[in-house]
């Protein structure tokens, strides 16, 4: 498949127009024109450079690639190392970020919220990333640690219990998206879960009486990725490999 028009159809699908990002959506790393072979990935790393050059892949999408806000520009160390993996076997990058977070079907808070067992309502009005909803009956907060658990793979959440009353409305948002538990207080949920915490995560959580689960910034953005890689093979019968870096954070 032509290349440019795998992008746009990607790039419309997504809407990427929408979004003020911290790094640029769609193509980064221009390669073949033709695609034939895609390697999805959480992050462009070197090791997930390294396998989609193994497979012999045209094309690497990812949730995380380059270019960030406030980066050193400069073309050396492990930017030139990845960089050049890529330059040399004309492997394209393709990265989507906040709005493979958003995407209503494909993105990572839709597929996670589903795999924990919540039942999706709203955005908030004053965090639109954040999404809101219910577990289906009360639980304790070690009973949505659980089911936390259960839908990432078998990775426990840290918990920050807050408070000991039964939770069932919660919000949620992957990655590093640890500073929402404000929002998420003042609309009055009974927990708050994201990928990244920070120190002061703590105090927000006891203080706003919010129960808080850090899940891991990768394994809560591991969806997003996968389902885009299932779209690009049902609508184009692309074959996509899914690379599964272990990161612990």
């Amino acid at each position: 498949m032509e290349r440019n028009r795998l992008v746009q159809a990607l790039d419309q699908l997504l809407e990427i127009d929408r979004f003020q990002d911290y790094a640029p959506n769609g193509l980064q790393v221009e390669g073949a024109q033709e695609v034939s072979s895609v390697v999805t990935a959480v992050t462009a790393s070197l090791k997930v450079v390294e396998a989609a050059v193994e497979r012999g892949a045209d094309l690497l999408l990812v949730h995380h690639g380059y270019f960030w806000k406030g980066e050193d520009p400069r073309v050396i160390g492990p930017k030139q190392r990845r960089l050049r993996q890529l330059l040399k076997h004309e492997i394209n990058l393709l990265a989507y970020h906040l709005p493979l977070d958003a995407h209503p079907e494909l993105g990572n808070n839709a597929l996670w919220g589903a795999a924990i067992g919540g039942s999706f309502e709203a955005t908030l009005p004053s965090a639109d990333l954040v999404s809101t909803g219910r577990v289906e009956t009360p639980v304790t907060a070690a009973e949505l640690s659980q089911q936390i658990a259960a839908g990432l793979g078998g990775r426990t959440p840290l918990l920050i219990e807050g408070h000991q009353r039964p939770i069932q409305r919660i919000g949620w948002c992957s990655g590093g998206a640890q500073d929402y538990i404000v929002q998420a207080a003042e609309a009055g949920m009974d927990a708050y879960l994201t990928g990244e915490l920070s120190e002061r995560s703590y105090h927000e959580a006891m203080e706003r009486e919010i129960c808080l689960f850090g899940c891991g910034h990768h394994a809560t953005e591991r969806f997003g990725v996968q389902a885009l890689g299932g779209w690009i093979t049902q609508q184009f019968g692309i074959s996509c490999h899914f690379v599964d870096e272990d990161n612990p954070i």
